[in-house]
């Protein structure tokens, strides 16, 4: 009986004593199949390190349920902790992942741009440089249109101007280059006859210099419509 119990404590301690004895693993470091140079590697447990070749391998002393650490520049840490199975196999293979790349910070600042302000001289002239590219436009045939009226009253450019004084028409000049050559008689359905004398009405009233401040299509139509309904009601 002593002699059953003497043996199987000896095969006990045996096998408690090979478990915990330390042995030499290999292994490699890679990173998208290509093998990392100089990683750290790092035995927590035995507190003992080494590092990778340039063919990414190594060698390190360990025992079963020892922590393996790696480090490398620019790459995520990896930890592994040491199995049975891997002493066995004898060959570790460790695969590190690339850091996010950082951004520097970025700073915003507000940025304030000045208001541009629009003539209706200004308006006027992009209107005719874009007619001028028009067939009709180059002509000289005149049909009595806006598009003549605004040739006679804007020189293009190149052409010599004259110094002449003539009176304040900017509130013409701007609502000829705002509304389309049918818009008083199809819209407010003024006669041709009648939209001179209609133009001569809007600008006596003392809104159309704020127009004048600051140009807007839609303002201009919006405050030529409230001005027929007036026109209307003196006939």
């Amino acid at each position: 009986m002593k002699v059953k119990l003497l043996t199987t404590i000896s095969f006990l301690t045996y096998q408690l004593s090979t478990s915990q004895t330390e042995k030499v693993i290999q292994g490699n470091v890679v990173s998208n199949k290509a093998p990392l140079n100089k990683v750290e590697v790092i035995n927590k447990t035995a507190k003992i390190s080494t590092t990778t070749n340039e063919l990414g391998e190594f060698s390190i002393l360990v025992k079963e349920k020892d922590s393996l650490l790696f480090f490398a520049k620019n790459y995520l840490f990896t930890r592994l902790k040491i199995t049975t199975k891997d002493i066995e196999n004898n060959n570790l293979f460790v695969n590190m992942i690339l850091k996010p790349e950082e951004l520097n910070e970025v700073i915003i600042n507000k940025v304030e741009f000045d208001k541009v302000k629009i003539s209706a001289d200004d308006v006027a002239n992009v209107l005719i440089t874009k007619n001028a590219k028009d067939l009709f436009w180059n002509t000289g045939v005149s049909d009595n249109s806006i598009r003549e009226a605004l040739r006679v009253s804007f020189p293009l450019k190149g052409k010599k101007k004259k110094t002449i004084e003539v009176a304040d028409d900017r509130f013409k000049k701007l609502v000829i280059a705002a509304c389309p050559p049918d818009f008083f008689l199809k819209n407010l359905k003024i006669k041709p006859e009648e939209k001179e004398l209609f133009i001569n009405f809007c600008d006596a009233d003392p809104k159309s210099k704020t127009l004048l401040e600051d140009p807007n299509v839609l303002a201009t139509m919006d405050f030529l419509y409230a001005k027929n309904k007036e026109f209307k009601k003196l006939k």
